[in-house]
């Protein structure tokens, strides 16, 4: 199976959790590609697109929120998964699934996943799986177990 994982990142825990996912997946003989969003990648040839961010004011990352991730240390890309989906619209012809790092669980938290899914629903996409993964702080670390369940979450994809 060809995997193509799309993910932005600002601190380092969402691709952590990628580098997990991934390692799920390919104990499963998968073939996983990652890349960055801001990278703009082709889907040609992808048989599951699994897409992931960071949580920024229980949504999706914006400039703004990005600028502030810059601030604080982060990495500030120009460009992030909000503006992927808007540059790729409608069915990518594979199946697709989202993941999103955030740090507290609960309705007034938000979730970039959900935030994809909603994103892609408007251009009759279906996400068949969602999954948020809990970092301790903005900054992080990942909280205990949350590397190990990116893995096993990955290796259930399959």
């Amino acid at each position: 199976m060809n995997v193509l994982m799309i993910t932005e990142s600002c601190f380092g825990n969402t691709s952590r959790i990628a580098e997990a996912i991934a390692s799920g997946l390919r104990a499963r003989n998968a073939t996983v590609t990652i890349a960055a969003a801001a990278s703009g990648p082709a889907l040609d040839g992808v048989d599951l697109l699994i897409l992931g961010a960071p949580t920024h004011n229980m949504g999706l990352p914006s400039p703004a929120s990005r600028r502030q991730a810059g601030e604080k240390g982060g990495q500030a890309p120009a460009t992030g998964m909000a503006e992927w989906l808007e540059a790729h619209p409608g069915d990518p012809g594979c199946r697709v699934v989202a993941f999103d790092t955030v740090t507290g669980t609960g309705f007034f938290n938000g979730s970039a996943a959900k935030a994809i899914e909603k994103r892609l629903r408007r251009r009759s996409v279906s996400v068949t799986a969602r999954e948020s993964f809990l970092v301790t702080s903005t900054q992080g670390p990942l909280a205990d177990g949350e590397a190990d369940r990116a893995e096993q979450w990955g290796a259930s994809l399959l």
